[in-house]
């Protein structure tokens, strides 16, 4: 089938965690009833709209409907369209585990199924993380895509809100030594679409707890690989600026049977939108996903 014969449907469910309203939303298509369930979880800047960015077939959401999955896409507390948070300092990654946790637990009633596969992105990667060694037995299958396994370095942070600038948006795609977006790696259609999607959806300003969690000692550890039941997908590009590749290349020492590494060359942090790289990302998440 051609792309544009697919009907996505898009279907919100009311939740709740700590009192405040979070955004939950399932996708799914007309034309394939779908098998399993995948819960997408942002990282420290952007809420979930990132994973469905329309543009051509860099969707990474319709991608996963197409491949015969329910796609669920939670806002954390203070993201998105999510509410409110009164103190940008409140979900910090074991808060915004809970928020996670609320939201599986919705999605198994929903589906009739007693886990989940998750997906989480950044910081997406910490609170995931920290929801499967709390939750062990709600997690089928776990990916960490960029993980960031210990701080990066530690910086004060003061400001309880970080601004969503055109800066902001754009500080993940590689550029050229003159400081503009490599054209070569990053499609201009999908950039303009990109921020259009991003000042569309996201907060004026989104919480700086994540910062309070990742701007710390290098030596600290976020995620305790060791305490993963789940067997876990780490994906990565090989030129992400945030990313200890010492850490992420021994991860699978630490994880459960039939766990998987995939570091993908050239690829940085937002590997799953770089026109050379996504088609290879896709396929490495849909490979695990999927193999019994």
């Amino acid at each position: 089938m051609n792309l544009a014969d697919y009907s996505y449907h898009f279907t919100e469910y009311p939740l709740s965690c700590d009192g405040i309203n979070l955004f939950l939303e399932c996708m799914t298509v007309d034309q394939i009833v779908p098998e399993r369930s995948i819960l997408l979880v942002h990282g420290a800047t952007h809420a979930s709209l990132v994973f469905d960015v329309n543009y051509e077939d860099y969707s990474l959401a319709r991608k996963l409907v197409r491949e015969g999955f329910a796609v669920w896409r939670l806002d954390i507390a203070g993201y998105g369209r999510s509410g409110d948070v009164p103190d940008g300092f409140l979900p910090r990654m074991d808060y915004a585990a809970e928020d996670i946790h609320a939201a599986v637990t919705l999605i198994r009633q929903e589906i009739g199924h007693d886990s989940v596969d998750l997906l989480g992105w950044s910081w997406g990667t910490v609170t995931t993380g920290r929801f499967a060694v709390k939750y062990p037995e709600l997690v089928h299958k776990l990916v960490l895509y960029a993980p960031l396994l210990t701080g990066i370095g530690h910086r004060e942070i003061t400001e309880e809100f970080f601004p969503i600038t055109w800066e902001s948006m754009t500080e993940d795609f590689q550029c050229t030594d003159d400081g503009e977006i490599d054209s070569t790696i990053v499609d201009p259609g999908l950039v303009k679409l990109w921020c259009a999607t991003c000042r569309r959806y996201n907060k004026s300003q989104s919480p700086n707890a994540c910062r309070l969690d990742f701007f710390v000692h290098h030596s600290q550890k976020l995620i305790d690989l060791d305490a993963i039941n789940a067997p876990t997908l780490v994906i990565c590009g090989d030129k992400d600026p945030y990313l200890d590749y010492r850490r992420v290349r021994s991860s699978l020492n630490h994880l459960p049977e039939g766990s998987e590494l995939e570091v993908i060359p050239g690829g940085s942090h937002i590997v799953m939108y770089e026109k050379p790289y996504y088609r290879d990302f896709q396929d490495k998440l849909i490979h695990f996903l999927c193999k019994e």
